[in-house]
């Protein structure tokens, strides 16, 4: 399910003009490393990220209702921050070394 997640976020970052540069999920959390410009407002590409990957995922996977928070596939809240002190190495080296289930 990671992978066809992590191309379904691609393909919605290629709408906006978004490079998704390192990508790594949990059992219940993702990782997302992006760049992306001036232009682009962070609330809506996160909300675009969501709703296209939670509707396909629904639909692809049916058996993936018994993993979702509270009827919905995402919980409403997200955590975004700047990358102006390090570099996009460490940044994908910290994505890269996240647990991911087996």
């Amino acid at each position: 399910m990671l992978n066809r997640l992590k191309v379904i976020l691609e393909e919605t970052c290629q709408d906006f003009e978004v490079n998704l540069t390192e990508f790594n999920g949990e059992t219940d959390h993702v990782h997302l490393l992006v760049e992306y410009p001036p232009k682009v407002q962070l609330s809506k590409l996160i909300n675009s990220l969501k709703g296209v990957s939670s509707r396909l995922m629904r639909k692809e996977y049916p058996e993936i209702h018994r993993y979702l928070w509270k009827g919905a596939l995402w919980s409403p809240s997200y955590f975004a921050g700047s990358c102006g002190g390090a570099s996009l190495e460490v940044l994908a080296k910290y994505i890269e070394q996240q647990k991911r289930p087996e």
